[in-house]
């Protein structure tokens, strides 16, 4: 009765060896998006425990700073849960080779993984498993280690725009006040070394938001800034001046947009938010209202921002570019708890999930 256990015992613990090293493997090692089921179940106990007692706070700066260690706490607990299940298998399959009892085993490996040493060598095959465990523990150390300057940096070169972006955008960002301060500095016609910035930015957020998950969730420094409203109010501001504004027609600005919501929509398959891959204006509608939208408008002309004067055309051709990234707009900004913003965080609707999917 006892060897079918220790076979079974044997054959689950060296699964559970490989299951480990490949989500290893794919969430730090591979250069691509992968959504890896372990690192995504630590991510949601975690956030889980953090959305409750953050939500207990009075003010929003009590919850971004409360949530600011969500992330952080999240990545370090990712090689301990490694390391655990390491242990666990590697116990078994002790356990599995005839190794004492199952207690021993757990010490065994404990010992062998951690490279104690506090067991003596019980027999010659056994001792080249506990060389293979204290391999792969150091080398799951190392590649944590190789990991966080590669994310710090991901985040460095993304908060460097979200900072640049507070000069036009101002704080909370607003498509008024950019198109006004862009208008009254530069002028709306010497914008394309901006959209050019900015769509170089939103390359290489969509690379590192979905080969280094983690980022997403990792807050700006001070909390009335987001990764997700700077985005958003680049995506309208530049469809605003694209649909809006009486000018010669900047193709770089039309590109601009193409490559943000391209970008969100990535970055949201990553998490597996719901949207429309091929979106359409009115059959889909969008969150901002035409009195939002007229409001924008008519501080614009106070100031002296040149207007087209068919504003129903104008409209239209506005909601035709943010029908784009209205959705995953909003739902990466619910997912993250971007601050107050107008026309993105600000009708985020609350997070939905069912059977790992974002709705």
């Amino acid at each position: 009765m006892l060897l079918p256990l220790r076979i079974l015992a044997f054959l689950f613990g060296t699964y559970l060896i490989g299951f480990t090293l490949i989500s290893a493997i794919r969430f730090v090692v591979l250069p691509r998006a992968v959504n890896v089921w372990l690192v995504r179940m630590v991510f949601l106990v975690v956030n889980a425990g953090f959305q409750r007692f953050g939500f207990q706070s009075k003010t929003y700066e009590q919850r971004d700073r409360r949530m600011a260690m969500f992330a952080p706490i999240s990545v370090m607990l990712i090689p301990v849960v490694w390391l655990l299940l390491m242990m666990m298998g590697y116990a078994l399959v002790y356990w599995g080779m005839g190794y004492g009892t199952l207690e021993q085993a757990v010490v065994l490996s404990g010992s062998s993984l951690l490279t104690l040493g506090t067991i003596p060598f019980p027999s010659f095959v056994l001792t080249l498993v506990m060389f293979s465990e204290a391999v792969i523990g150091l080398v799951l150390t190392a590649l944590l280690i190789a990991y966080l300057p590669t994310m710090y940096s991901a985040f460095s070169q993304r908060e460097a725009i979200v900072s640049l972006l507070e000069v036009y955008a101002g704080s909370p960002p607003s498509v008024e006040s950019m198109v006004t301060r862009l208008h009254l500095i530069r002028g709306l016609g010497n914008l394309h070394e901006l959209w050019e910035t900015s769509q170089f930015w939103f390359v290489q957020i969509e690379e590192s938001h979905t080969s280094l998950g983690p980022v997403s969730f990792f807050r700006s420094p001070k909390p009335d800034r987001s990764w997700v409203t700077t985005a958003g109010v680049i995506l309208d501001a530049a469809s605003f001046i694209v649909s809006t504004a009486d000018m010669q027609p900047d193709p770089q600005a039309q590109l601009c947009i193409r490559s943000g919501y391209l970008t969100l929509r990535s970055i949201a398959d990553f998490f597996n938010i719901q949207h429309n891959a091929d979106p359409h204006y009115p059959d889909e509608p969008i969150s901002i209202s035409r009195e939002e939208y007229d409001e924008v408008y008519d501080a614009l002309a106070a100031v002296g921002v040149p207007l087209k004067a068919d504003r129903d055309q104008a409209w239209e051709d506005f909601a035709g570019w943010r029908v784009n990234y209205d959705r995953v707009l909003l739902r990466l900004a619910a997912l993250t708890m971007a601050p107050y913003a107008l026309w993105s965080s600000d009708r985020s609707l609350p997070i939905i999930r069912r059977r790992g999917k974002v709705y």
